[in-house]
């Protein structure tokens, strides 16, 4: 245990520090000057205060309201040891948030007891707050840990999703890393761009519902069967909604409304402008464009650039033009993460709390024209 000495009195220092150290084995540090007693609380974790009151830089009551507004000193024993015990200090000083009030004329044995007593007490503050801190870091480490697994489990559900028409996993990726790009340029704060970057992957899991000979037609849908795809905005939503976690409650907004349009003539619900979720515009982007620039049963992959220029065309009409702009303002970043997804999903992405660190790539057993099964990585 470590006690602050404060006293314009070398005399009363010394008396205090031997009966500190010898009589209660407690580590003392003696200042006369109260401004470099306050500094050196700042930097120093003192269990005790003792402070004189007359002191020519300051007085005991000013310099104990000053301790006070230290945050590790707000449950602190701080005695105040003086010889003016007039009800008037006194009673400042116990104001100011003194523990209690020691006349300096006390004899010895009492002076002792009166400090073993707040002695104690200090030592059981302390003891609490290292259980409080002890606590706060364990709840701290299961909240990351709950937080680690939930993303964990919403990126292997994206992936279960895609599985459906995607080899690799990559289109997932590039999703959420489109999206979190543009919510940094619109200047969304760090959490929030986070958060989207993690519930984007599931702006598709609606699809689970969409049969194949729909989801992997090569030729274009007929009415009906586009009438089928439509569905799984709503299914989205519903697989998603009433869910206790912020990061899901998220992932249904965007799941709901990533196919409405700035104009109002998208689906499901025909919303337009800002009655569009921030989350679901930005997801529209990011999903569209990665749809232009990749292969599909039933499309080639357009050029990135060309892929650019379809969306500005857009701009107002299918798209929050602020998106777009966004998006056109990191266009190098896009393109690096169009250009190397692979990589850099496994290097940028790989720490030990990531979700991608953990999740496979995935595996397509397929029959080859003689019916026998090989693997396409």
């Amino acid at each position: 245990m470590d006690a602050l000495l404060v006293d314009d009195s070398q005399t009363m220092l010394l008396r205090l520090q031997k009966l500190l150290e010898q009589e209660h084995g407690v580590g003392v540090t003696a200042r006369t000057s109260p401004t470099i007693a306050l500094i050196e609380a700042q930097t120093r974790a003192f269990d005790l205060i003792l402070v004189d009151h007359h002191m020519p830089e300051m007085d005991g009551t000013t310099f104990i309201q000053r301790m006070r507004a230290i945050p590790h000193y707000a449950q602190v024993p701080i005695i105040m040891v003086t010889s003016d015990v007039t009800d008037a200090v006194r009673l400042a000083a116990l104001e100011a948030g003194a523990s209690d009030f020691l006349d300096k004329r006390l004899k010895g044995i009492e002076l002792s007891v009166r400090l073993r007593n707040q002695i104690k007490l200090a030592a059981a503050i302390r003891r609490l707050d290292d259980q409080a801190a002890w606590l706060a870091g364990e709840i701290e480490t299961a909240v990351r840990h709950l937080r680690e697994r939930e993303e964990e489990i919403i990126f292997r559900l994206a992936l279960a999703v895609e599985y459906r028409d995607n080899d690799t996993g990559d289109h997932t990726w590039r999703v959420a890393r489109y999206s979190q790009i543009i919510a940094e340029a619109l200047g969304l704060e760090p959490n929030l761009c986070h958060r989207i970057y993690l519930a984007a992957p599931l702006h598709d899991v609606g699809k689970v519902a969409v049969p194949d000979g729909i989801l992997l037609k090569k030729g274009a849908l007929t009415a009906d069967e586009f009438s089928v795809v439509r569905t799984h905005t709503e299914i989205g939503r519903r697989i998603l909604d009433d869910s206790a976690s912020e990061l899901i409650q998220l992932a249904a907004e965007i799941a709901e409304a990533h196919h409405e349009k700035w104009d109002g003539s998208g689906y499901p619900n025909g919303l337009a402008g800002p009655a569009i979720p921030l989350a679901a515009r930005i997801v529209a982007v990011a999903d569209v464009f990665d749809a232009l620039t990749t292969v599909r049963p039933y499309k080639d992959a357009l050029p990135a650039e060309q892929a650019l220029r379809c969306l500005e065309a857009e701009s107002a009409k299918h798209f929050d033009p602020e998106c777009i702009a966004a998006f056109v303002s990191r266009w190098q970043d896009i393109v690096a993460v169009r250009a190397h997804a692979a990589e850099t999903r496994k290097s940028a992405f790989g720490r030990a709390t990531e979700p991608w660190a953990r999740v496979p790539e995935l595996l397509r057993e397929v029959l080859d024209a003689h019916g026998s099964a090989r693997i396409n990585i």
